[in-house]
């Protein structure tokens, strides 16, 4: 059976980079039928905080990629990790190192004045007739792994190709440190082990990782996983991604309006496709998924084509649903819509006129919230002309038919009467019951308000008309 599985450390958020591993990974297990495990690599306890776990918790929950088995924690399989460098030791597969940070540091720097590459000299490594130092007292070792010194490690990248690294390229590296804590390379190979993990899909950073957990699964005799390596992605100006290319935490995006189903859809085309598809659901782009189609070339993030992509969810989502999206939102600014027209039917008008739902709920207040033109406001669009022609609109708007062709049909009369065009009676109209001068249609746009909330905000604006021609 696959079996996959999505690793994050909980030092910070699940940001664009993170999800998209967890959605390749988790695609690749529902294609075939297999199950995606989460784990938690939390052996960086300085760093590591019970908020970022959860914010990666919710991020996941939030994008809809259910985990099958987990989170499993490491911190709570130390006894598990040091059994088994125990039992590298023993096989005479792995050895305790006494060197102290201020030893390696100093023979790093002499390799690096040398011209060297800096590395482990092997000074504690078992060798025939190697006579090594008595142990320091007081000291309390690591374990580092013997890696092989001649051959060399070769594997099939389901994404880059055959890549092969000699083992003289590789040295001894640490796999338990001196508290019992596994080191990521070790842990996550002791982790895919117990866990029967089949494909590895992470990003190409861990390239050179792989080489090393793959020695030491093979003195384990454990069974080597596929591998896949995702390039990484770059902002849209071929730059790292960061924070300024958009690269914030997925809940960011949550929090800023975005459905999950058009980040997940942007996630899927960032660095993989399937012919010209740009938009398609989750259920799609599992059918369709395959390793084989990722590029090997950075993806480049942008920021405007999810935000595209956002707006062509909105308009097709129901409006009941995006309703119950936007309320969180309109409750944060102080809006409550029980004295106002039905949500539900404002979100229908307002959906194909934003990108996302915190523009969306903006776009509502009008409904829900008058607010005054200022005196200049009026005067800037309001021709004295124009006064005569509001007063007529006012009265006729307290008996016409409260449906969008009578009321259309009443403001266009209206304006004909009086000499004038449409726009220089439906401005200032606009600017009294809604204090801006963008809305959508306005025959539609007062359908919704209704009569009753239409005549109390022409009553209560109405004086500012005598203030601004004064």
């Amino acid at each position: 059976m696959v079996r996959t599985r999505f690793a994050p450390s909980p030092t910070g958020y699940l940001h664009i980079g993170g999800a998209r591993t967890a959605l390749y990974s988790w695609a690749f297990a529902r294609k075939h039928g297999g199950q995606f495990i989460l784990r938690i690599e939390d052996t960086d306890q300085e760093r590591s905080t019970l908020e970022s776990e959860r914010a990666i918790l919710e991020g996941l929950a939030w994008l809809g990629l259910t985990w099958d088995e987990g989170p499993y924690y490491q911190m709570q399989r130390l006894e598990r990790y040091q059994a088994v460098a125990r039992q590298l030791i023993d096989a005479g597969l792995a050895y305790y190192c006494y060197a102290s940070k201020e030893e390696l540091e100093t023979l790093r720097e002499q390799q690096r004045a040398r011209g060297e590459k800096p590395r482990y000299d092997g000074r504690w490594r078992p060798e025939p007739g190697k006579r090594l130092p008595e142990p320091p007292p007081g000291v309390r070792p690591v374990v580092r792994f013997r890696n092989p010194s001649e051959g060399e490690v070769s594997f099939h990248d389901l994404i880059k190709g055959p890549i092969t690294v000699a083992n003289s390229e590789l040295d001894d590296l640490v796999i338990l440190r001196a508290d019992g804590v596994p080191t990521y390379n070790f842990g996550v190979v002791v982790d895919d082990w117990d866990m029967g993990i089949t494909h590895v899909i992470r990003g190409d950073d861990h390239v050179n990782n792989t080489p090393r957990q793959i020695n030491i699964l093979k003195a384990l005799g454990a069974p080597i996983p596929q591998y896949a390596h995702v390039p990484m992605i770059l902002g849209h100006d071929g730059e790292r991604l960061s924070k300024r290319h958009g690269a914030v935490s997925v809940l960011q995006y949550r929090d800023a309006g975005y459905l999950p189903e058009a980040l997940l859809n942007y996630l899927a085309r960032l660095g993989w496709g399937h012919g010209d598809a740009e938009k398609f659901s989750l259920d799609e782009f599992v059918r369709w998924f395959d390793l084989k189609d990722v590029s090997h070339a950075p993806a480049r993030f942008d920021a405007a084509k999810l935000t595209w992509l956002n707006q062509q969810y909105l308009r097709e989502a129901t409006d009941e649903r995006l309703a119950g999206l936007i309320l969180p939102y309109l409750a944060r600014q102080g809006i409550h819509t029980e004295r106002g027209p039905e949500l539900a039917a404002v979100v229908a008008l307002l959906k194909e006129r934003v990108s996302t739902l915190e523009e969306l709920a903006d776009a509502a207040h009008i409904f829900y919230r008058q607010v005054l033109p200022t005196p200049e406001q009026l005067r800037a669009k309001l021709e004295p002309a124009a006064l005569p022609a509001l007063a007529d609109l006012r009265a006729g708007l307290a008996t016409v038919p409260w449906q969008r062709a009578a009321l259309d049909a009443l403001i266009r009369d209206t304006a004909q009467a009086h000499g004038l065009k449409l726009g220089q009676l439906g401005i200032p109209l606009r600017l009294l019951l809604f204090g801006s001068t963008q809305t959508p249609s306005l025959d539609l746009t007062l359908e919704r308000l209704g009569r009753d909330e239409t005549l109390r905000r022409l009553q209560a604006a109405w004086p500012l008309l005598q203030t601004s021609i004064g």
